[in-house]
C-alpha cells in the first residue's frame, strides 16, 4: 500500500554506502510521509547489499506497525521522538560516518571555519552529552531522542539541520529523507575540513559572524539569492 514511500526511503537508504557514510549496517534513513503521518525506516541490522524496497518498515507516531515484515531500525525510537517534536522534519539520517564521528567520539562541537560549513549550517554544530545511567536504562533510544529535541527545542532546525552525540555519531535532518542525506553528507565534509584545518593551525578561529551570515542567508530565506530562479 505504501510503496512509493517505501521506495523512496529505499533510494535515500542506498544513497549511504555510496556517498561512503556507512559500512556494513552502520547507518539509517526514514521519512514522514505528509499525508498520513507514517513514518517509513530501514529495517534493523539489514546488510545494504541485500537491501529491497520492499523490506522498509512503515509505522505510526506510536511505534506501532503499519506495513512490514521486519524489525525496524533500533534507532526507530529517536527518529519518532524528533518527527513528534518537530513538524517541519519530514526526513532523518543517522550514520557512524568517520569524520563526524570522530569529532562526536571527542565530545567535541564542531566549529564553523568556513563558507562552505557556512553555506548549509548556521554555527558551530553541536555534540550533546552522554545520556545518564538512569536514562539508558530507561529507554536508551527514546531517550536518545528526547536528549535531542530537548537541546534544539527553541533552536530553528532547519539552520542547525545536524548534532552529535558524544561518544556515538551524527543525527541529520531535512524536509525529506533525501534532504537530510544531503545534510549527512555536507556534516561529513564539513567535518573532515574542521579537523584538517585544526591540524594545520591548532590557532585557527571560527569564520567572522558577517562573513557566516552572508554565506548562509544568500542560500537560505527571504532574500536568498543563489541559484536559479
Amino acid at each position: 500500500m505504501y510503496e512509493e514511500l517505501k521506495k523512496r526511503v529505499y533510494d535515500a537508504n542506498m544513497l549511504l554506502p555510496k556517498s561512503g557514510l556507512v559500512k556494513f549496517t552502520w547507518g539509517n534513513v526514514s521519512e514522514r510521509d505528509e499525508n498520513t503521518g507514517y513514518i517509513a525506516i530501514k529495517p534493523s541490522g539489514v546488510k545494504y547489499e541485500d537491501l529491497k524496497p520492499e523490506d522498509i518498515v512503515v509505522l505510526d507516531l506510536q511505534g506501532n506497525i503499519i506495513e512490514g515484515n521486519l524489525n525496524p531500525s533500533s534507532d526507530t525510537k529517536t527518529h519518532i521522538e524528533i518527527y513528534r517534536a518537530f513538524p517541519d522534519i519530514k526526513g532523518i539520517v543517522h550514520t557512524h560516518s568517520t569524520y563526524a564521528t570522530s569529532w562526536a567520539q571527542s565530545g567535541r562541537n564542531i566549529p564553523s571555519f568556513g563558507t562552505t560549513h557556512a553555506d548549509y549550517m548556521y554555527g558551530e554544530i553541536p555534540c550533546l552529552r552522554n545520556l545518564s545511567k538512569e536514562e539508558i536504562d530507561e529507554d536508551y533510544e527514546k531517550n536518545t531522542g528526547k536528549l535531542i529535541v530537548e537541546f534544539m527545542k527553541d533552536k530553528e532546525v532547519t539552520k542547525i539541520p545536524a548534532v552529535l552525540l558524544k561518544n556515538h555519531g551524527p543525527f541529520t535532518w531535512g524536509k525529506d529523507a533525501f534532504d537530510a542525506v544531503h545534510n549527512a553528507v555536507v556534516l561529513e565534509e564539513v567535518a573532515k575540513m574542521a579537523m584538517f584545518t585544526e591540524s594545520i593551525n591548532k590557532e585557527a578561529k571560527e569564520t567572522p559572524k558577517e562573513v557566516q551570515d552572508k554565506h548562509y542567508y544568500r542560500k537560505h530565506g527571504a532574500n536568498a539569492y543563489y541559484g536559479q530562479k
